[in-house]
């Protein structure tokens, strides 16, 4: 894909999000699919060729949007808030545009370096100590998601206390994020 193709197809990708975000409180929060719905619509095999972006674009409408659970919508209340806005839409676009690695500071300076500032404005804004900055002796790792928060916080528990993993116990309500039951 050229850079004009991509701007091209960018903005139309942007106006289409854009569309969404206008109308998404119009549409059944839930989907209304059954199961094995979206799979019968998609082919069988790999293409072996290159679909034109058109088609891609249909496909949103045609495949992926059916079974959309809409949880930009404002009608929804189900498990936590809406895990994204348009700016951050326009974030993850920048950071996927750069193809920042940012795993240790040498792979990309500004990701290590901006996600130590944030992780201490967080305890800053949490009234935690001090200690807790990168600064300190403390720190941290933002991590992608509760699932994968809840997993770290699970094998830190693990590993902290010599204790045979048959005889560690989780406690959790019903309530609980469901990745809590499946790291335990």
């Amino acid at each position: 894909m050229s850079t004009a193709e991509f701007r091209r197809h960018g903005y139309a990708l942007v106006d289409w999000i854009a569309d969404y975000l206008d109308t998404v409180e119009q549409k059944p929060v839930r989907s209304e699919v059954s199961p094995g719905a979206i799979r019968a619509l998609i082919p069988e095999h790999a293409p072996e060729e290159p679909e034109a972006f058109a088609d891609i674009m249909a496909d949103l409408d045609r495949v992926v949007m059916p079974g959309i659970t809409h949880w930009q919508s404002p009608n929804w209340f189900a498990y936590f808030p809406t895990n994204s806005s348009p700016p951050s839409v326009l974030a993850e676009l920048a950071a996927a545009g750069l193809g920042v690695q940012g795993m240790i500071w040498s792979t990309s300076p500004a990701a290590t370096e901006i996600e130590a500032v944030v992780l201490d404005w967080l305890v800053d804004l949490l009234g935690l100590p001090e200690t807790w900055k990168m600064t300190g002796p403390g720190g941290g790792v933002i991590q992608m998601s509760a699932s994968d928060s809840t997993h770290t916080a699970l094998v830190v528990a693990r590993h902290t206390r010599n204790v045979p993993i048959d005889q560690q116990v989780v406690y959790a309500s019903n309530q609980a994020h469901s990745s809590i039951e499946k790291g335990a």
